[in-house]
C-alpha cells in the first residue's frame, strides 16, 4: 500500500513537471530549446568519456610509480595535459551552454505567465478571490509576483541542473559499473561447508552502500519538502507586508502607526525565523548523514579492496583505478543522497507553480455572463449582479442612459454602487445579463492608478505618451486644477505617493480631458475636493460630453454632486425575504 502511494505520488509530480516544462519545449523558441538541451547532453557524455579516460589513466600513471618507470611516467604525465585540458574546455561550454538555457527558459516562462496573469482580468480575479476566500477550497495562491520572479527561476534552475546531473549520473553509472565489475574480482568464502564466489563484488557492495544511504537520507530529509514551501511562502508575505508600508507611508505616519507596523513586521519575521530555524534544523541532520556517508565512501573501497592489494593479487595502479572506478559508481548511485536537499526546494517551488497555473486557469474560466455589444447608447437588460460569496446583490435590472444624460448614481455604503460600476466595466466576474456601452467609454476608479515614472506617462496612462503632444498635456493639467505640475511633465517619481489625494483625483480628471471620450463613468471621482474644485471640474466634465455627444455616470455620496445630474439612480434595500438585497429606482432630479 506504502509503495503504491509513493508511486501514485511520484506520478502526479512527474506529470506536474511535465506540465510547467513541456511548453516551452513547443513553442515557438522551440528548435532553439532543443538544440541547447542536445548540445548539454552531448557535453555531458563527453565529460562521462573523459572521466572513463582519466580512470584508465590513474592505472597507467600509479603503475609507473610503482614499478619506478621514469620514461612511462612523463609520458602519461603529457597524456594527462591533454586530457585535463579537453575536459576543462567541456566543463566550460557545459557551464555556458546549461546558463543560456536556462536563462532563455526563464525569459519564455516569464513572459508566458505574465500575459497569462495580465490576460482577461486574472490579475484581478485571483486578488478578487484571495481577498474574499472564494478560490478553491478557499485556497488561493499568495504573492503571485514572487512566484513569476522567483520561482520560475528556481524551477529553471532545479530542473537543468537535477535533469542533467540524474543523466550524467546514469551515464557515468553505465560507464563505470562494467570497468568496476572487471576489476573488483570474485569474492570467495565458505559457510556450512560450501563455498561461494560472488562476481563484482565491488559494484554490489556499491549498490547495497547507496541504497542504504538512499532510503536513510529521504527519511531523513523529507521534511525538507514542506519547510521549503512554507519558507518561500513566509519570506514573500514579510517583503510583501514591507511594500505596502512604503505605498502606504503617508497614511501610516499620519495614524502614528509605526509601532503597530513594526509589530506586524516583528510577526511575520518571526515567522521566517521559526520556520527557517526547521529548516537549518533538518538541513543539519541531513548533512550530518550526507557528509558522514560521503568521507566514508572515500576509504570504503580501499578497505574492501585492500586484501587483494596486500596479497599481491593486484598492484598499486589497479588499486587506485578500483578506487576512482568505485567512486564514481558510487557517486552515480548517491545522486539521491547527494542531492536530496535540492530535490525538496524543486518539490517546493513546483507544487508553487503548479497551484498558480491551476488558479490562472481557474481565474480565466471565471468570467462575466453578461452579453457585451457596442452601442450609442448605455443599454444594460436583465442585469443580476452577485458577491463572490453568492449573496445576490441585483437581480433583473434594466437601465437605459442616452446620449446627453447625466446620471447620479446613489445608495447607502455597502449598497453595491462600486460593483455595479464593475459591471458596466465588463469585469465583475459574477454578473449576468447584457450589456450594450458605447465603445469610446472612460472609467475614472476610486483609486486610479499612476505608474512611476515621468508624469507625460502617468497622465497619458495607459497609452503611450508620445501620441500627444505638450501643448495637449499642459492643457489638461491646467483644466484640472494642476497648473503647477505644467513644468514637471519629464519629471520621474513615485506619483501615486507624492500627490494628495485631491491632487491624484485631479490627475486622473486631466487624463480624461486629456482623451475627451464621448461617455465617462466616474466613481466617486471628486470626493477628495473641495467644492469650488468640484463644482469647475464637474462643468467642465458636462461641457466635454456635451461637446462629444455623449453622457456621464457618477457615483458619489455628496449632496453637492446632485446638482451636475439630471437624473438618479438610487440603490434601495429590499426586504430580507426577497431575491436580492436591493433594487434600482430610476428618478428625474
Amino acid at each position: 500500500m506504502l509503495i503504491a502511494q509513493k508511486l501514485t505520488s511520484f506520478k502526479a509530480f512527474s506529470s506536474r513537471v511535465l506540465t510547467l516544462s513541456l511548453p516551452y519545449f513547443q513553442s515557438s523558441e522551440k528548435w532553439k530549446a532543443r538544440g541547447l538541451l542536445a548540445a548539454i547532453v552531448l557535453l555531458n557524455l563527453a565529460a562521462v568519456y573523459m572521466l572513463v579516460l582519466i580512470n584508465d589513466w590513474n592505472r597507467l600513471f600509479y603503475d609507473a610509480l610503482q614499478n619506478k618507470q621514469a620514461d612511462v611516467f612523463w609520458t602519461q604525465l603529457g597524456r594527462f595535459t591533454y586530457l585535463a585540458f579537453a575536459y576543462i574546455i567541456i566543463a566550460v561550454y557545459k557551464f555556458y551552454l546549461t546558463q543560456l538555457l536556462e536563462m532563455r527558459w526563464r525569459a519564455w516562462m516569464t513572459s508566458h505567465y505574465l500575459e497569462r496573469w495580465l490576460s482577461g482580468h486574472a490579475f484581478y480575479k485571483l486578488e478578487l478571490a484571495r481577498f474574499t476566500g472564494t478560490g478553491s477550497n478557499g485556497a488561493t495562491p499568495d504573492n503571485p509576483d514572487q512566484r513569476i520572479q522567483e520561482d520560475l527561476n528556481l524551477f529553471t534552475t532545479y530542473s537543468i541542473s537535477l535533469s542533467m546531473g540524474l543523466l550524467n549520473a546514469i551515464v557515468t553509472l553505465m560507464s563505470f559499473v562494467g570497468i568496476l565489475w572487471a576489476l573488483s574480482g570474485s569474492f570467495a568464502f565458505d559457510m556450512n561447508g560450501s563455498s561461494y564466489s560472488i562476481p563484482g563484488f565491488m559494484v554490489w557492495m556499491a549498490v547495497l552502500y547507496c541504497a542504504a544511504g538512499s532510503m536513510a537520507a529521504h527519511y531523513i530529509g523529507r521534511p525538507l519538502i514542506k519547510l521549503n514551501y512554507q519558507q518561500q511562502r513566509y519570506e514573500a508575505d514579510f517583503r510583501h507586508h514591507m511594500v505596502r508600508v512604503r505605498e502606504y507611508s503617508e497614511s501610516i505616519a499620519l495614524d502614528k502607526a509605526e509601532k503597530v507596523e513594526r509589530a506586524q513586521l516583528d510577526g511575520r519575521f518571526s515567522s521566517v525565523l521559526a520556520n527557517y530555524f526547521r529548516l537549518i534544523k533538518s538541513q543539519k541532520n541531513l548533512t550530518w548523514f550526507t557528509v558522514g556517508f560521503g568521507q566514508a565512501a572515500v576509504v570504503f573501497p580501499f578497505i574492501i579492496a585492500a586484501p587483494r592489494f596486500f596479497s599481491g593479487a593486484i598492484q598499486l595502479g589497479e588499486l587506485m583505478q578500483i578506487a576512482s572506478a568505485f567512486g564514481r559508481v558510487q557517486d552515480s548511485l548517491s545522486w539521491f543522497v547527494d542531492n536530496y536537499d535540492q530535490l525538496a526546494s524543486w518539490r517546493a517551488t513546483t507544487d508553487r507553480l503548479t497551484s498558480f497555473e491551476e488558479a490562472i486557469t481557474r481565474a480565466s474560466q471565471v468570467n462575466p455572463q453578461l452579453s457585451l455589444t457596442v452601442s450609442d447608447t448605455l443599454d444594460v437588460k436583465d442585469l443580476s449582479i452577485r458577491l463572490p460569496a453568492g449573496a445576490m446583490l441585483l437581480t433583473g435590472t434594466h437601465l437605459h442612459a442616452n446620449a446627453g444624460d447625466s446620471i447620479l448614481l446613489q445608495g447607502p455604503s455597502g449598497s453595491g454602487k462600486s460593483t455595479l460600476f464593475r459591471s458596466l466595466a465588463g469585469i465583475w466576474p459574477y454578473a449576468t445579463g447584457k450589456l450594450a456601452l458605447p465603445e469610446d467609454t472612460m472609467f475614472i476608479p476610486q483609486r486610479p492608478y499612476f505608474p512611476n515614472g515621468p508624469l507625460r506617462e502617468a497622465l497619458a496612462y495607459p497609452e503611450p505618451a508620445t501620441i500627444y503632444t505638450d501643448e495637449a498635456l499642459t492643457q489638461a493639467l491646467t483644466e484640472a486644477l494642476l497648473p503647477g505640475l505644467c513644468q514637471q511633465l519629464d519629471t520621474a517619481d513615485a506619483w501615486g505617493q507624492k500627490l494628495s489625494g485631491g491632487e491624484q483625483q485631479r490627475l486622473a480628471i486631466a487624463r480624461v480631458l486629456l482623451k475627451k471620450p464621448r461617455w465617462i463613468l466616474a466613481d466617486e471621482a471628486t470626493s477628495a475636493l473641495d467644492g469650488p474644485a468640484e463644482d469647475a471640474l464637474y462643468k467642465r466634465l458636462l461641457a466635454l460630453v456635451k461637446k462629444t455627444q455623449g453622457a456621464i455616470i457618477s457615483i458619489a455620496h455628496r449632496p453637492s454632486a446632485a446638482e451636475f445630474h439630471q437624473q438618479v439612480w438610487t440603490l434601495e434595500p429590499q426586504a430580507p425575504e426577497s431575491a436580492a438585497r436591493f433594487r434600482l429606482q430610476q428618478n428625474q432630479t
